[in-house]
């Protein structure tokens, strides 16, 4: 799940952009009979959900339980809390507080907007190991998309990026995306970098920095030339951090 910050709190947000408003709740400190629960029942409630779902059903006027889930739904257990549509989530905060309505709606439209400052503002409050990594996965990031750029204008195709990836995965770490996954627990369509640890974001930034020079300088063309390419600079990064792990000497004991 994604977070952002209300007065300082983490407010998650689900894989489909609903703020949980539990977590709104307990971000303002209000009473127990201001929870989701009694706010949902309420009659203005009532009006602006079914507004809001004949909207979200459009012409077809078909409010089913999926129209339903889409914008409400409460689980329970680890991880559970009651998750709204953006516009009820605001409703909500306003319905506690005007002013913490204020706050809600532009945190979230910096959130929504990808405003970098917001990031920043969250990550000062963070620990320096938390802003090493991000900004590592920031660089990571950026790496990526001119690598890929690069396979693009060296006629990669189709599958031909995925196999790339996975040529540096294999030689870097020992697996595939798919079997890296599967040994960190994590489920299939989970990105991979999102939990790798500084050092390995750091071997894979700079294996495609390194990548996109070689694809360039050689010349590779195609899906496998570019792939091999990949591979043969990912085995020298490889290389490279053994010999460092290698070289490493512990301290004497006196």
């Amino acid at each position: 799940m994604k977070e952002l910050k209300v007065r300082g709190r983490a407010i998650r947000s689900d894989e489909n952009g609903l703020i949980c408003l539990t977590d709104i709740w307990d971000a303002a400190g209000f009473s127990v009979n201001q929870k989701p629960a009694d706010w949902r029942n309420l009659p203005t409630t009532v009006r602006l959900m079914d507004a809001l779902a004949n909207r979200i059903a459009g012409l077809s006027g078909n409010k089913t339980k999926p129209t339903v889930k889409s914008m409400y739904y409460s689980k329970v257990g680890r991880g559970g809390g009651t998750f709204a549509h953006a516009v009820l989530a605001c409703a909500y905060a306003g319905y506690l507080s005007p002013k913490l309505e204020v706050e809600v709606r532009e945190v979230w439209l910096r959130y929504r907007s990808g405003d970098p400052t917001l990031a920043d503002e969250v990550l000062e409050r963070a620990s320096p190991e938390a802003n090493l990594w991000v900004a590592t996965r920031a660089e990571a990031r950026a790496i990526r998309n001119g690598y890929t750029e690069t396979l693009r204008d060296h006629e990669v195709y189709g599958r031909g990026y995925m196999d790339c990836t996975d040529e540096a995965y294999l030689k870097l770490f020992g697996g595939r995306a798919r079997q890296l996954r599967t040994q960190r627990g994590l489920p299939q369509g989970a990105n991979l970098r999102d939990a790798m640890d500084v050092v390995e974001l750091s071997a894979i930034k700079l294996t495609e920095a390194l990548a996109t020079q070689r694809i360039t300088v050689e010349d590779s063309r195609g899906n496998f030339e570019c792939k091999e390419a990949t591979g043969r600079t990912a085995a020298n990064v490889r290389y490279a951090i053994d010999r460092e792990i290698q070289d490493r000497q512990k301290r004497l004991v006196r």
